[in-house]
């Protein structure tokens, strides 16, 4: 017998947009507040290169067709989506303000006051601010409250997670998916997405750092007291391994892509000398030009691919240690690194990391969620499934708090505390 389909109360699209590939995402959640996918889809990018749209009309024509397909599968139609920005330039800091309280209780006013007067702080410096969110308060300079109404202190402050990104290519990417006849509900900044998917609460607050490892661009972030803390973006992804054994064996990008996800490992093995692995794939003819060190019936050793991928990705994790140092994540400072993201579906490549950057590396994936087609429940899917995540959660933002609250005698001595680099400091 069918089971009865809970009841679907809310419905959020999204789309990510990738150098790689666009893909959709339709989640309902229900009346008891669980979250299912009704419906994904992906299809190959055209039009973006390093996150960045480089031509309207066929990136509109992806995300369109991406849609429509998660829509088929969905068996609905929505009007306005979410979106990933993995490439802008991202960036993030975090400003610090503080209000007088006086001693006494803490009220709902004062907590809204001291958010909108936070407001004044957000300094974009010309940079479009996607993210201004509220992450702990503070009593008295002590940090770590989650929730200070009702509480007595003399002076009330706020930790505000600000994250940036260049206006112009988030602006492009807005009307990407409007020329796709969708509205944009938010623009998230990739690591907040692949975050709600990827990262427990409690590695969140205790300190992580996640590795989003896309086609052309990888993201590293900093997480520690609940909030984002540090925000770097490396132009280097998967494709350059790709591109690295094309030129090295002097093969089709095609070739080399299927090889990469097929046979490729970061890891070496003792028998990787004698296993000899196909150049040509599954119906291809077996004519042509001979890969590069090939044999005569176009095959190669295992081990020259593995050499080829393994030395790309050292320079990649180079890159990666050398983001991480310059956030503070570091010896006994740092803690476990997550890798997500299409590039974290390689083989191996956790062990690889794991060796090479000295500390603990998992593989975060999408959590487990009711109609989550395998796959999709894959790394290269946890910032698509994420995005409804975080939609859902609906973080608040204090530009969203209303200019209800005019400065009152007691509110004097308010002033901005300058603690941009304290939670830092104290978490690393």
């Amino acid at each position: 017998m069918a089971t009865q389909q809970p009841r679907i109360t809310r419905v959020f699209g999204a789309v990510n947009i990738g150098s790689f590939r666009v893909s959709a995402m339709i989640m309902g959640q229900a009346e008891d507040g669980a979250m299912i996918v009704l419906g994904s889809s992906h299809r190959a990018s055209d039009g973006i290169k390093r996150g960045y749209v480089t031509d309207m009309r066929t990136a509109s024509h992806a995300i369109r067709t991406a849609v429509e397909k998660a829509e088929a599968n969905a068996n609905t139609s929505i009007q306005s989506v979410w979106i990933g920005c993995a490439g802008a330039g991202l960036s993030s800091r975090i400003s610090s303000v503080e209000i007088a309280i006086g001693g006494r209780r803490i009220e709902e006013d004062d907590i809204e006051h001291l958010l909108y007067a936070a407001r004044d702080h957000l300094h974009p410096d010309g940079r479009m601010v996607l993210h201004a969110q509220p992450a702990h308060y503070t009593l008295d300079g002590a940090h770590g409250v989650a929730n200070p109404k009702g509480l007595h202190a003399e002076a009330l402050g706020v930790d505000v997670h600000v994250t940036l990104a260049e206006g112009a290519p988030v602006r492009n990417l807005i009307e990407a998916v409007q020329t796709a006849h969708l509205d944009v509900e938010g623009v998230v900044a990739s690591p907040l997405a692949a975050a709600h998917a990827c990262l427990t609460g409690e590695e969140r607050d205790l300190g992580v750092a996640l590795v989003e490892i896309g086609a052309q661009v990888t993201n590293v972030s900093v997480h520690a007291a609940g909030m984002l803390l540090g925000l770097k973006s490396i132009p280097i992804g998967s494709n350059d391994i790709t591109d690295a054994i094309a030129s090295s064996l002097g093969i089709r990008r095609s070739q080399a892509e299927r090889l990469k996800c097929v046979s490729g490992s970061a890891i070496a093995t003792p028998t990787d000398h004698r296993e000899m692995i196909p150049v040509n794939g599954p119906g291809e003819e077996p004519g042509g030009p001979l890969a590069r060190g090939a044999d005569e019936h176009n095959r190669i050793a295992r081990a020259e691919l593995v050499a080829i991928v393994t030395d790309r990705l050292g320079i990649a994790t180079a890159e990666i240690g050398k983001a991480l140092k310059s956030m503070g994540f570091t010896g006994a400072q740092g803690g476990q690194v997550v890798l997500t993201g299409g590039g974290a579906e390689l083989h191996g490549v956790a062990e690889f990391m794991q060796g090479a950057l000295g500390r603990p590396v998992r593989i975060g994936k999408p959590p487990v969620l009711q109609g989550l087609p395998e796959a999709h429940a894959t790394p290269g899917f946890a910032t698509l499934a994420g995005l409804c995540l975080y939609a859902a959660d609906d973080p608040v933002d204090i530009r969203s708090v209303g200019p209800r609250y005019q400065p009152t005698k007691r509110y004097r001595g308010m002033g901005l505390v300058n603690r941009v680099f304290q939670a830092v400091r104290e978490y690393f």
